[in-house]
């Protein structure tokens, strides 16, 4: 196991990275003036039932509405109905959320308002295929998604083209009230469009796109996905239609202001932090792998740091499925790095999901350092072996070095915080 000391400093720069995207500071700089009819509010994420929470504090007057999250994720409310659905790979109750988002927003008016409280997740947590297709469906897309290694932009071209929700069709639903989307921004470059696949933020994405994207990484769409695409009508919509005239949208808290108060945080402990980027995509193992290299030249020649430093970076990698163990992006570029940094002494790291779960276990992430590939040999595990089967979790787990926060709340992606003495 890592020297207590170590994870409790990496901790504490997780913390202060999730402090930094808390839901009723972000919501209360960035509160919409109250309409004169109604106030709706509608979400979907890891942490929707947290904005909404936040929302409800802060809101002076009356409001209504519903928002979905993953299960376990709930958060007691007042007036905004909370419903939990699957995640990664969605079910029948994502479906029926979808179908009360939907329900939520129609037949308003234009002297109403509605509050879109967006965050990473909600593209699983929002089942809602169109014509000709089913939830089964949309199950088998995005697991082939997920499987195929491709950026969350490219999986995102693909399903806003096979929904009824995504794409800015919540958004158009809700017409003619003024739509206003309150963003936590998970995916690098912090578009909210792409964020749950943009409910209520339409893009140009094209169906050519789309195409292009499944060409691109080679995913194997299952058939009828397939052919929907073929067919115009699944065009997402135009966003320079009227429809979404006059509506805004606010990207609230970001990966970029997480890393700035983790460099802060470092700071008070006498550590100079570096900002490697908070927009980095990938190969997870990939990834790893180069970032173990900076380490290397860091501990073995000062550069392009100096020690003591501690190199920060967030975005979001991607693991193409080859094997079949347990894990999630973050252990696997961690095991990856520490394959890398083996044997050298004043290194840690820790790499971990900032809404708390990293892949399909309950661990955010996990920590590694010099010693952690002969601690695993020495326990008769194989690192390399269980790199190469995706299973990451098994190593961390051998270890006791799992990290595990439980939810936090909030979604801004990747953390990587590497350590060197």
């Amino acid at each position: 196991m890592m020297p207590a000391g170590e994870r409790r400093l990496l901790t504490g720069l997780f913390e202060a990275a999730v402090r930094a995207a808390d839901p009723e500071a972000a919501l209360a700089a960035n509160l919409p003036e109250r309409p004169k009819g109604r106030t709706v509010v509608v979400g979907a994420g890891k942490g929707a039932a947290q904005l909404a929470r936040a929302f409800e504090r802060l809101w002076d007057g009356p409001l209504e509405g519903v928002v979905v999250t993953r299960y376990g994720y709930g958060a007691p409310c007042e007036r905004i109905r909370v419903l939990e659905a699957a995640h990664p790979v969605p079910d029948a109750a994502g479906l029926a959320a979808s179908v009360a988002l939907l329900g939520a927003v129609s037949g308003l008016g234009p002297e109403d308002l509605v509050v879109a409280l967006v965050c990473g997740g909600g593209s699983a947590l929002l089942p809602a295929p169109p014509e000709g297709l089913d939830l089964a469906d949309e199950a088998a897309l995005n697991a082939a998604l997920l499987a195929s290694g491709a950026p969350i932009s490219a999986m995102n071209a693909i399903r806003k083209h096979v929904s009824r929700i995504k794409g800015g069709r919540l958004a158009a639903a809700a017409a003619p009230a003024r739509v206003v989307s309150l963003v936590v921004s998970d995916v690098p470059g912090d578009d909210p469009a792409q964020v749950a696949s943009g409910p209520t933020v339409p893009d140009s994405v094209s169906r050519a796109d789309a195409l292009a994207a499944m060409r691109a990484w080679n995913i194997a769409l299952p058939e009828r996905v397939r052919a929907h695409l073929d067919r115009p009508e699944a065009a997402a919509p135009d966003p320079r239609d009227a429809v979404y005239a006059r509506n805004s949208v606010r990207v609230i808290a970001s990966a970029a202001r997480s890393l700035e108060a983790a460099a802060a945080k470092a700071a008070e402990a006498g550590l100079p932090a570096a900002i490697l980027s908070d927009a980095m995509e990938g190969e997870a193992r990939e990834v790893g792998r180069v970032q173990a290299a900076i380490a290397r030249e860091v501990a073995l020649r000062d550069r392009p740091f100096a020690r003591p430093v501690v190199l920060l970076s967030g975005g979001e990698t991607t693991v193409t499925l080859k094997g079949g163990g347990k894990g999630g992006r973050n252990s696997e570029f961690l095991l990856a790095f520490a394959l890398g940094i083996a044997g050298l002494d004043g290194i840690a790291a820790l790499a971990a999901d900032t809404d708390g779960i990293d892949g399909s276990e309950s661990n955010a992430g996990a920590f590694a350092d010099g010693g952690s590939v002969a601690r695993l040999r020495a326990a008769g595990r194989d690192p390399a072996a269980l790199l190469g089967d995706n299973d990451a979790w098994t190593a961390f787990d051998a270890l006791g070095d799992l990290f595990a926060p439980g939810p936090t709340g909030t979604n801004v992606n990747d953390f990587r915080a590497i350590l060197l003495r």
